[in-house]
């Protein structure tokens, strides 16, 4: 184990300048984001696939990676969800090596956000923060309350004030204290940008932005891990603020950096709503300018996000690594959270059902490959936006409690199974 600290700086994404390890996100120069930078000499001395697989199963099993200065307290048992071998779903796309990195049973609030807030309530921890808080679409406000809850923290939840009632519930369970906006998420992050400044709270997306957006690296180094030490050679991945993507690159890269795998080539895509696409529509347009949408119109609540913070460096990550976006309508996206739950039985919010739509486009387009190995990044469980999909999925047929009215309600059905069973 090397003496030398992992997590180095914090650095700027623009010009490259450094600083210390606290809780700022901007460059005071360019205004480029901050990103945690580390000493990958001194990691490549401590990590080893071995030392991994020794570890406990959870996201803290490549803690060398991740932007902490001491053992992690809070959130020690989020993580190493499954990655599902999911060939009937593949079947259905046309595509012959497919997987479900399946976050919608993640610890504790059943979403990929655990990740990130662990990381950000750790470190806000070792800053010194009591208070923490977020701007969030409904599940970063579910972890935050929860986590801060299992902490002992107090916390404060800003979400736009129209969003599912599922997830409002979801926070107000914890105890938090949830304020709800009149107006999309842009101008509840613009709102905690103020709080942040003025009363010194830590945002796990404002000032602790650095630290919580390596959290989502977790979910590629898994990825990795679970497919035998092997990164796959596309992910498709849903984009609201554009970090999941490049977190996931990020592990990707960082894994071949440390020497735990071979570098390979390998290419990641992203999915939006049409009804907010901003990164998706610049893409296809040959730009990286990214136009915000000032009034998203989506079921979508999760991913619309109209000024997405990592817009551009999302954009640049799929170009550089030969991936493409697609994004859907709302009725392609109720679509793929049906065809994710008939064929996989896994019950996915609206972001996994964009994330499904869109990768069945990008396979029907040829953008995607049909011969080669593809993950898709199911980041929340279904329960959570049951509101969108009310309705499409058919009634229970009701019956009194009588063998003989069952007998004449499935007689067909009863006929197509023993026909099938003979054949």
């Amino acid at each position: 184990m090397s003496d030398r600290p992992f997590f180095s700086n914090l650095k700027c994404r623009e010009c490259g300048r450094l600083y210390p390890k606290q809780a700022i996100h901007i460059c005071e120069f360019d205004f480029g984001p901050l990103e945690a930078a580390y000493d990958y000499d001194a990691i490549k001395e401590s990590i080893s696939r071995e030392a991994i697989e020794s570890r406990p199963k959870s996201m803290w099993r490549y803690r060398e990676l991740l932007p902490i200065d001491g053992a992690p307290t809070v959130g020690t048992q989020v993580g190493f969800t499954p990655l599902v071998k999911a060939d009937r779903l593949a079947a259905r796309l046309g595509v012959k090596e497919l997987y479900v990195k399946n976050d919608t049973v993640n610890y504790p609030t059943l979403s990929f956000k655990d990740r990130v807030v662990s990381v950000a309530l750790s470190r806000a921890r070792e800053l010194g923060f009591k208070v923490v808080a977020c701007a969030s679409t409904g599940n970063l406000a579910n972890s935050v309350a929860a986590n801060a809850a299992s902490a002992g923290l107090t916390s404060y939840v800003l979400i736009p004030s129209d969003l599912e009632r599922s997830k409002v519930v979801n926070s107000l369970v914890y105890g938090t204290n949830v304020v709800g906006i009149e107006g999309p998420y842009d101008q509840v992050n613009r709102l905690c940008s103020e709080i942040a400044g003025k009363y010194g709270w830590g945002f796990v997306n404002v000032n602790l932005r650095p630290y919580y957006a390596e959290g989502s690296k977790s979910m590629g180094f898994e990825i990795v891990e679970q497919l035998g030490w092997k990164t796959p050679k596309h992910t498709v991945i849903p984009m609201a603020s554009g970090s999941l993507l490049t977190k996931i690159h990020k592990a990707y890269t960082e894994f071949a950096k440390v020497g735990i795998i071979d570098a390979e080539p390998f290419s990641v895509y992203g999915a939006q709503a049409s009804g907010c696409s901003p990164i998706s529509t610049a893409l296809k347009k040959g730009t990286d300018i990214v136009k915000p949408v000032p009034k998203p119109e989506t079921i979508v609540k999760s991913l619309a996000i109209g000024t997405p913070a990592d817009g551009y460096y999302a954009i640049r990550t799929m170009k550089e690594t030969g991936g493409s976006a697609e994004d859907v309508s709302d009725e392609e996206v109720i679509e793929g959270i049906k065809l994710l739950a008939e064929t996989e039985g896994i019950f996915a919010e609206t972001a996994g059902g964009t994330t499904v739509a869109c990768a069945k486009k990008l396979i029907e387009s040829g953008k995607l490959p049909r011969d080669e190995s593809i993950v898709l990044c199911i980041t929340g469980h279904g329960l959570k936006t049951q509101e969108a999909i009310h309705d499409k999925c058919g009634v229970p047929r009701v019956i009194k409690p009588s063998l003989r009215e069952f007998e004449a309600l499935v007689a067909d059905e009863l006929a197509g199974l023993e026909t099938a069973a003979a054949s």
